[in-house]
C-alpha cells in the first residue's frame, strides 16, 4: 500500500452479508475472516447477517442497508459462482446505480495467481447503490482473503494514495 502517514485514518461503517443455504453463524468461516479483517483494520462492523441464496432475500438485505445512513459499505461473501443457486450478482443488479467493473477484473487477475484459470468461474463484482459501496466476493476462505488483503484493505483506507474509495464518499450522491 502507498499509505500517506500525513493523512488521517477515517474508519467506515461496514455491513457484512454471507450468502449461503448451508452456512450458519457457527460455521461461517469466510464471514469470520472478513469480520476479523474489517475490525483489525479499524473499521466498524455495524452488522453481520446470513442470507439464503435468493435474489429477493439478498436484495432485501441490500436495500435495507443502502437506506441506512449508518452503513457506508456492504461486503458479501458467497453466491458469485456459476451454479443455479449462485445469484448474488443478480441481486446487486436489482439495487445498483453504477457498476464498478474494475473490482471484478482486478479480483480475477489477482486470483489467477493463486488458482489459475479456475478464476474464470468467479463472478466477483462491485456496485455503487444510492451512495453505498457493495462488494461481492466468492465464498471460499482464500477468495475472501485475496479480495480483502489485495484490494479492499487498500481502497477502504483513507490514507491510500494516489486515491481510494473513502475519499469519494462525500461526493457519491451528488447530481
Amino acid at each position: 500500500m502507498a499509505i500517506d502517514e500525513s493523512r488521517s485514518y477515517k474508519p467506515i461503517r461496514i455491513a457484512l452479508l454471507t450468502v449461503s443455504d448451508t452456512r450458519t453463524a457457527a460455521d461461517d468461516t469466510s464471514g469470520d475472516i472478513l469480520a476479523e479483517r474489517i475490525t483489525s483494520a479499524g473499521h466498524e462492523l455495524v452488522t453481520r447477517e446470513i442470507s439464503r441464496d435468493s435474489v429477493e432475500e439478498i436484495a432485501a438485505h441490500l436495500h435495507r442497508w443502502i437506506d441506512d445512513e449508518g452503513v457506508d459499505c456492504v461486503i458479501s461473501t458467497g453466491g458469485t459462482g456459476l451454479t443455479g443457486r449462485d445469484v448474488t450478482p443478480e441481486a446487486l443488479d436489482r439495487v445498483k446505480s453504477k457498476d464498478i467493473p474494475g473490482f471484478g477484473e482486478l479480483f480475477r487477475w489477482l486470483s489467477y495467481k493463486t488458482i489459475g484459470t479456475s478464476t474464470i468461474q468467479s463472478r466477483a463484482c462491485a456496485v455503487l447503490a444510492r451512495g453505498t459501496y457493495i462488494f461481492a466476493l466468492p465464498g471460499s476462505n482464500g477468495a475472501v482473503k485475496d479480495g480483502w488483503d489485495m484490494i479492499l484493505a487498500e481502497q477502504l483506507d483513507s490514507r491510500n494514495r494516489p486515491c481510494n474509495f473513502v475519499e469519494l464518499m462525500p461526493r457519491l450522491r451528488e447530481r
